[in-house]
């Protein structure tokens, strides 16, 4: 489901909304409540299979992603995994 990021043409605040249908865009300002939000572009983050994967670890040593490093572990030791 895609999270859609919006600005309030007011006061300025910039907010993150999960959007699942039509009826869920907002409409206002969560701050002020103002009208006028503007949709921003937002850049995408890849999920927990990316190569920047690699270059973390997991705390017990074995990597749920699959090996990505010796014997299926990750390769530095500290991973959000």
């Amino acid at each position: 489901m895609p999270i859609y990021e919006y600005r309030c043409a007011q006061c300025g605040h910039q907010f993150e909304k999960l959007i699942r249908n039509r009826a869920e865009i907002p409409d206002a300002c969560p701050e002020c409540g103002a009208e006028g939000l503007k949709k921003l572009f937002s850049t995408f983050s890849p999920g927990a299979a990316s190569s920047s994967h690699r270059d973390s670890a997991c705390a017990d040593g074995a990597c749920p992603l699959g090996p990505s490093g010796p014997a299926g572990t990750c390769p530095t030791g500290s991973c959000p995994f």
